[in-house]
């Protein structure tokens, strides 16, 4: 079993899809932060499938890869959670929390490494657009 960092994201982020979350975007942060190398970002219709995400993706990455987060905040009331598993970090936003913490403009400057762990094109890639509130 390879359980190198790369395939740990790719998991996490099959099990994000398989519970549709929206607007995915991977940002490779390393050479930015000693936080982590990735940061997962996506957002969910309501803190319902915010939670079902991330019970997704931490007992897909237990029962696969026997890797278990480190710290785990925001379950409740789950408008973003946060799974950190050391080496990668998992955000999953409501998409008004999403748009107000605006984690991709502070992170601008980390390259956006999503289709190499979703295998989609850029342009076949479903999104659907954060608008802006004030």
């Amino acid at each position: 079993m390879n359980d190198s960092i790369e395939s740990r994201v790719r998991l996490a982020v099959a099990a994000a899809l398989d519970k549709k979350a929206m607007n995915l975007d991977v940002l490779a942060v390393a050479s930015l932060t000693s936080i982590a190398d990735y940061f997962v970002l996506m957002s969910a219709g309501n803190e319902r499938q915010s939670q079902a995400i991330a019970d997704e993706i931490a007992e897909r990455l237990k029962k696969e890869m026997n890797v278990r987060p480190l710290l785990i905040e925001g379950t409740t009331p789950g408008r973003w959670i946060l799974l950190d598993f050391g080496d990668f970090i998992i955000h999953i936003f409501t998409e008004d929390v999403r748009r107000f913490y605006g984690l991709e403009r502070l992170w601008g400057d980390a390259p956006n490494v999503t289709t190499e762990f979703t295998g989609e094109a850029e342009a076949e890639k479903p999104r659907r657009a954060l608008k802006k509130t004030s």
